[in-house]
């Protein structure tokens, strides 16, 4: 053909309508694939070369000699094994200083406040003025540094899994953001959690970690390669906030992920392990920990732990926590669309961008104050010995206590009410603040403050099951006790479990207990209740995709839904309308005027054969008739 030209670059021969390739793609691919590598080793020598001359001559050479002692040691080892402990190791410590902040500030408040014993009016200044200045200061911190750290980070991190780059999540100024926001957060004593931050920060260590390792390695530039150590880091997340490498990486898995793959498996189970280990271990060296032991150690009876008969018990409080796991997600997203929805608050708020967090602080601190309305709820008492106390082995309603049960005691119960009250108290508070805390502009999660809200639940069942049965329940010849501790965990469990809808959360309570004796009550427990809250709400996490309008895929309907039975052949359109080759102006003007509507035309080769060859814009298509035959073209042939 006369007009037939050939593109020697590309070995690719085009003709009047379409072209042919003349050479193997394959081949092609690789010789353009070495071309590339040659092109960017050079342009990486080049800048290396650049770079030395305003790095001074130390920093070269140790940059140097740690490129080659990488390269003759961690790498012979393999990259990935030193990479997950070195993650491992760092959020270890990171989580061992954030902790040891938090506990410092935790203490500070509530010395305070019983050093001015004698003086209630300083006693409440006191009270609320450390939690209404740290909050402060992490909302202002944040939005300076980095607003993409406020919130939990599992919604994010969930949708950055599935292959959609979030803009500045992932970044250094992100993590300082998120480390020094969440210790503030924590440090005032809301009813907050850190297990979702937690994950968002190893997330941001392992990314970090890579664009260095890569700086000597380029395993690490594989997209796919950084996805696993995502994966990996999410269990480390976990596994470091409470010591439970086994739970760690099964929840993350739930949580994160919809299609896991098996080989990321191995890489979880390393690093959460290495986190774990050297975060407890700086417990023992540190804060001069006897050994290493669970987080919230219990010490129930392993001989007799539960009767049978107690399994109906333990399988209602799974369908109650089931649907308050439900009420919950359901309260919380009514509540974040209120204060949307409200666009005078809303405008007003912005302009004032300390006010919320400021008045949010008061109110749950003036609410919690050991004097008010706190001594109905154990409100002088932090997260940590809250649950503690919860998962205590020992009957808070009996008659006899010895010194250190009634020093437990003291904290749920006052002079006029009883351990139900001040149970109920805590619950209600908790419920309610977790929910409007969570809406303040600061790095914070939302487990532990439902886990508490389970745990109070279940300590309840227990005691009235003990006041029903005071010698415990009669099997056989044998009477076995109640221990309203375990009904405790099963509640904590389960109620954990129904709003984040995941069932490891069962293992994460057997490793921070250090006990499995009621494996089987809770086990049943967080099923049911997880069967529950999936019928009725979306988790908390996927409820803040919908909420923040994250791009994410939805999960594939199950086999039994309708929509497989739905064909193509159902919705497609039968009269499509085309253009073709060699067709007429006069053809070509009617289908443009016929279907205004149609933003783009499929191309055929002619209305006989219906083969496609491509599809062509509708403004594409006017601009070519406007320069063939349009009122300049005529001018110039006139």
């Amino acid at each position: 053909m006369s007009n037939r030209r050939i593109n020697f670059h590309h070995e690719y021969q085009t003709t009047l309508m379409y072209g042919r390739y003349t050479k193997e793609l394959g081949e092609f691919a690789k010789e353009e694939a070495l071309k590339l590598e040659k092109q960017r080793r050079k342009e990486e020598r080049l800048r290396n070369e650049e770079l030395h001359k305003y790095r001074g001559k130390c920093a070269s050479k140790l940059a140097s000699a740690f490129g080659f002692i990488w390269k003759h040691t961690f790498a012979k080892l393999g990259e990935d094994w030193v990479f997950l402990a070195l993650l491992g190791l760092i959020m270890a410590f990171l989580s061992f200083i954030m902790d040891h902040g938090i506990s410092m500030c935790n203490k500070g408040r509530i010395w305070l406040y019983r050093d001015l014993t004698i003086h209630p009016f300083a006693q409440y200044m006191a009270w609320v003025a450390l939690p209404v200045c740290l909050i402060l200061f992490s909302a202002g911190f944040v939005h300076i540094v980095a607003p993409q750290s406020i919130g939990s980070g599992i919604p994010e991190m969930k949708t950055i899994l599935r292959g959609v780059s979030l803009k500045e999540y992932l970044t250094f100024r992100t993590l300082v953001a998120k480390v020094i926001g969440l210790t503030a957060t924590l440090g005032s004593g809301l009813p907050l959690g850190k297990e979702g931050p937690f994950v968002h920060i190893a997330s941001i260590a392992a990314t970090l970690l890579s664009k260095l390792v890569t700086s000597f390695q380029g395993i690490y530039e594989n997209e796919s390669r950084n996805t696993e150590m995502l994966a990996a880091a999410c269990a480390v997340g976990v596994a470091s906030c409470f010591g439970a490498p086994i739970g760690g990486v099964l929840f993350s898995i739930e949580v994160t992920t919809v299609y896991f793959a098996v080989r990321n498996y191995w890489r979880g189970f390393f690093t959460a392990v290495c986190g774990a280990t050297v975060f407890r271990l700086l417990a023992v060296w540190f804060q001069k920990e006897d050994t290493v032991k669970a987080f919230f150690q219990t010490n129930f009876t392993m001989d007799f732990p539960f009767d049978p008969q107690e399994l109906v018990v333990y399988s209602l409080m799974g369908v109650v926590c089931g649907l308050g796991g439900a009420g919950y997600v359901w309260s919380h997203r009514q509540y974040v669309l209120f204060m949307r929805r409200n666009k005078k608050m809303n405008s007003f708020l912005q302009k004032n961008r300390f006010l919320y967090p400021g008045i949010v602080a008061l109110l749950a601190s003036t609410v919690s104050f050991p004097l008010g309305l706190g001594q109905y709820m154990a409100g002088d008492l932090n997260t940590h010995d809250q649950v503690a106390g919860l998962f205590s082995n020992f009957t808070w309603t009996k008659g006899y206590l010895s010194v250190e049960e009634s020093d437990i005691l003291r904290h749920w119960t006052t002079k006029n009410t009883d351990v139900f009250v001040s149970l109920c108290g805590f619950m209600l508070y908790t419920w309610f603040f977790s929910i409007v805390c969570s809406t303040i502009p600061v790095p914070s999660g939302s487990f532990i403050p439902v886990f508490k809200i389970g745990a109070a639940f279940g300590r309840v069942v227990g005691e009235l099951i003990h006041l029903s049965f005071p010698k415990g329940v009669r099997h056989g010849k044998l009477n076995t006790p109640i221990i309203p501790g375990g009904y405790a965990t099963v509640g904590a469990a389960a109620m954990a479990g129904a709003v984040t809808h995941t069932i490891s959360v069962s293992v994460i309570v057997f490793e921070m207990t250090g006990q499995i004796t009621h494996i089987i009550p809770i086990m049943i427990a967080v099923l049911i209740a997880n069967a529950i809250a999936a019928l009725l709400q979306p988790s908390l996490y996927d409820s803040i995709i919908l909420i923040k309008k994250l791009p994410y895929l939805p999960d594939l309907l199950p086999s039994s839904s309708g929509m497989y039975n739905i064909y193509v052949e159902d919705f497609m359109v039968r009269e499509v309308k085309f253009i073709w080759h060699n067709m007429s102006y006069h053809e070509l003007k009617s289908v443009l005027k016929e279907n205004r509507r149609l933003r783009v035309f499929p191309l055929v080769e002619n209305p006989d054969t219906m083969i496609l060859l491509g599809s062509i814009q509708r403004i594409e298509l006017i601009k070519v008739i406007e320069r063939h035959v349009g009122r300049e073209r005529r001018l110039q042939v006139v």
